[in-house]
């Protein structure tokens, strides 16, 4: 394993709510991205994400934490789901913040 690849992505909604978005991108992530990603598990405990999910053949886990004014994703990788992952984050950022925006 690598270390952690860590995204933090701003908002201004409020926990509760922008734990409701995450909640809810991540229910059309995994229809819009199931030829990519396989999600093996996914836990909520408070607003805390544990989670599992595979790609390329390969298996990664991690958290995400919903904070009051942020929310920061960390994956722990393998070594070649990492050689890919800094080239993902700008992806990654966007769809997290269209996720929290404001609608």
């Amino acid at each position: 394993m690598t270390a952690p690849f860590i995204v933090s992505i701003p908002h201004h909604l409020g926990r509760a709510e922008a734990a409701r978005r995450i909640k809810s991108g991540l229910a059309a992530a995994r229809s819009n991205y199931s030829a990519l990603l396989t999600f093996h598990e996914e836990t909520w405990t408070g607003n805390r994400l544990v989670f599992k999910i595979g790609a390329l053949g390969q298996s990664a886990s991690g958290i995400i934490d919903v904070a009051d004014d942020h929310v920061r994703l960390e994956v722990t990788l393998p070594w070649l789901l990492a050689k890919f992952a800094e080239h993902f984050a700008p992806a990654i950022r966007k769809e997290g913040t269209l996720m929290l925006e404001k609608k």
